[in-house]
């Protein structure tokens, strides 16, 4: 059932989903609630929110991702329900990151942030370079002592943190050369400043039909994220150009924080044939308190239009595979909504 390649993680983030799972059962049991994207459009959508990231902390949700207005940082979005949202609420006039405050002048895209030893971390992407910035709140203001990227003779951007249960911290990211975009990842040092260059290893690029249907001259394998479930890693990646109605999710597993990396033969497990939207991918993971799975990811606006992009969830869950001897990673399209600004 797998087939050999790529890897993704999250750093534990835990969540309470009353509300969300209320939802997701009148979604999927057809039962007399009111219909969830009536709902969402009647609350009005985040505006152009893509390559989010979802966080909880002290009973509350926060929303980042890349937004129109990627020129200055990354703006935050708080929840206490996971379906209607405030913000901007960041500490910097919505900012959570504003580039007066950590490396680059542009283009900042994918931001992660997670938590470790009561700080707050965000690894994001801006002038093609990944930096990790911090902060005391998952608000912001994040900073940087030094104002500097991690140093890649390449351009590389999609950055992921996973600490793993010894301690040691990785960077899953995406590297930007020789005709494609490809994952790779590598052991960071303690202090989050650098990677250790002897790590690192391939994981994953677009070799499969699905993963190129256009049959592009530049293959895309992009917006890791990983999870770790019974000792092994599973790694998930969009694949396909974020522009491509084919844009969709899916996995890899190994034994290894580095691979070698085995691609699920069901892939993908995320697309538009299982949500009726197009662009559907680069996204993470979070846990509920009850260890549920919800994916947050993007997809395009319309039909007609990719941007400005939307950003969404859907349930998931591993599921028994008695056939290949390893559990399945699924996502429930049936669950599928997209988060909204409160009125």
């Amino acid at each position: 059932m797998y087939r050999s390649s790529f890897s993704s993680n999250s750093v534990t983030k835990t969540l309470s989903f009353g509300v969300f799972f209320a939802l997701l059962a009148c979604v999927s049991f057809g039962m007399a609630k009111p219909n969830v994207y009536e709902t969402a459009d009647s609350l009005g959508v985040i505006p152009t929110l893509a390559d989010p990231c979802l966080l909880e902390y002290d009973g509350k949700y926060y929303l980042y991702g890349t937004s129109d207005k990627a020129q200055e940082g990354f703006k935050v979005y708080m929840s206490t329900d996971l379906i209607s949202w405030s913000g901007a609420v960041g500490a910097r006039n919505g900012y959570a990151l504003h580039k007066e405050d950590a490396w680059g002048d542009r283009s900042f895209w994918a931001p992660q942030v997670f938590r470790h030893k009561n700080k707050f971390y965000m690894a994001y992407a801006a002038n093609e370079s990944i930096a990790i910035a911090e902060s005391d709140s998952p608000l912001g203001p994040f900073t940087q002592k030094v104002k500097q990227a991690l140093s890649a003779p390449v351009k590389q951007i999609d950055p992921f943190v996973f600490i793993d249960d010894d301690g040691k911290k990785y960077l899953y990211h995406v590297r930007v050369a020789n005709g494609g975009n490809r994952i790779f990842v590598a052991e960071l040092t303690d202090d989050f400043d650098s990677i250790k260059p002897e790590t690192l290893r391939e994981c994953i690029s677009a070799t499969e039909e699905w993963e190129n249907a256009e049959h592009a001259n530049w293959s895309v394998a992009e917006g890791p994220s990983l999870l770790k479930h019974k000792g092994l890693y599973y790694l998930s990646y969009s694949a396909n150009h974020f522009r491509s109605i084919n844009y969709a999710v899916g996995y890899a597993v190994s034994k290894s924080p580095y691979g070698p990396w085995d691609k699920y033969a069901g892939n993908p497990i995320l697309s538009r044939a299982d949500v009726n939207q197009n662009g559907t991918g680069h996204g993470d993971f979070v846990k509920d308190s009850r260890g549920n799975l919800v994916y947050v990811f993007h997809t395009h606006f319309s039909n007609t239009s990719v941007a400005p992009r939307r950003t969404a969830v859907v349930k998931g869950g591993f599921s028994n595979d008695s056939t290949a001897g390893v559990d399945k990673l699924r996502m429930e399209g049936k669950s599928f909504y997209y988060l909204n600004l409160k009125k």
